[in-house]
């Protein structure tokens, strides 16, 4: 049986076209993205509470000696700071932790939003279901099956900034001053935990701002304080939470009724506590799904209807060939010449 080219382009596109329908009629009835993942119960985490935070940026300098990173020093700061103070306007290959501060009109008063100001601390959140590991070609970077913290392992990246462009947060950052260079990330020191630590800037925070913990236990705390009236008597414990560490009597703030990180971007292990929008503090509004999750979803589904233009693909290329050949005398003829008249 043979058929001509035009006959085959239409029935090859007629099919592809109804598995493309048949596709699109399936992401209708089941959703693309696949489940969010889940934290595990032992899970740990940090608990930032911005209305707790005095800007004092021991967080910063403590993440540096933890970490064995060198001080950074904007070009628009040297002329004063000689070298003698970190002072990194943000996140970047060589600081992993940053105070940053949110100010408006005339200042007046901390944690409000208008003439007010108030201060965040930026590192990575260690997403419950992350952006970054999803995209990693080769698996360097990684999520711990138990306490949740995501790595990097750097002898295994090959420095293709996937992560750093997947991610929601703008988080993972490389590094350009290392002769090959390599990816930086917050890792909730767990070179630290793993002796029986906490994290660094959880360890030096005077007033509890940064508050180590397992995640469950976290998250109560934070819906406990924003659940109670601004000037309420509280009691804010430091370090670690349940640890032996006086707490920082205090009263609660005028707080969102919101922790961020609680569903954003399907939770996160840093949660944030504040009174003024987490926008104004940096932080995307973001869905409540995971973004990995909605990726992988698409990706499957594509794999799966891709054998249409494979077939479409292996039918063009044969008819190419044939036409090609049929153009040039079939096969063990003489190619036609062309002439010239004399």
């Amino acid at each position: 049986m043979s058929i001509d080219r035009r006959a085959f382009l239409a029935k090859s596109f007629g099919g592809f076209a109804a598995g493309t329908t048949l596709a699109a009629g399936e992401a209708q009835a089941l959703t693309l993205a696949r489940p969010d993942k889940v934290a595990s119960p032992d899970a740990v985490g940090i608990l930032y509470d911005s209305t707790l935070c005095v800007g004092c940026k021991a967080c910063v300098a403590a993440c540096k000696a933890a970490n064995g990173a060198p001080a950074v020093v904007p070009a628009t700061l040297a002329d004063w700071n000689q070298g003698e103070w970190d002072s990194a306007e943000d996140l970047d290959g060589r600081t992993l932790n940053v105070i940053k501060a949110y100010v408006n009109g005339t200042r007046e008063v901390k944690d409000r939003e208008t003439d007010g100001f108030a201060f965040v601390k930026r590192h990575c959140l260690h997403c419950i279901d992350p952006s970054c590991v999803s995209v990693c070609p080769v698996s360097a970077m990684q999520k711990h099956p138990v306490s949740g913290i995501v790595t990097n392992d750097k002898d295994a990246c090959m420095g293709c900034r996937y992560c750093s462009y997947a991610c929601p947060f703008g988080v993972p950052q490389f590094d350009l001053t290392q002769a090959y260079g390599r990816i930086n990330k917050c890792e909730m020191c767990g070179h630290l935990q793993a002796k029986g630590g906490i994290p660094a800037c959880c360890d030096v925070c005077p007033t509890g701002a940064s508050l180590f913990g397992k995640l469950t236990d976290l998250q109560k705390e934070a819906e406990t304080r924003i659940s109670l009236p601004a000037g309420t008597p509280h009691d804010f414990p430091r370090g670690r939470l349940g640890g032996d560490r006086p707490a920082n009597p205090g009263q609660t703030a005028n707080y969102l009724k919101k922790v961020y990180g609680e569903k954003d971007a399907g939770g996160t292990q840093l949660r944030y506590i504040a009174g003024v929008p987490f926008d104004k503090l940096g932080l995307p509004n973001l869905p409540n799904h995971s973004f990995a999750a909605t990726a992988e979803g698409i990706q499957h589904t594509i794999y799966k209807w891709f054998a249409a233009p494979v077939v479409l693909f292996a039918g063009l290329l044969a008819l190419t060939y044939r036409s090609t050949r049929k153009g040039n005398g079939g096969a063990g003829g003489d190619a036609p010449h062309s002439s010239e008249k004399s």
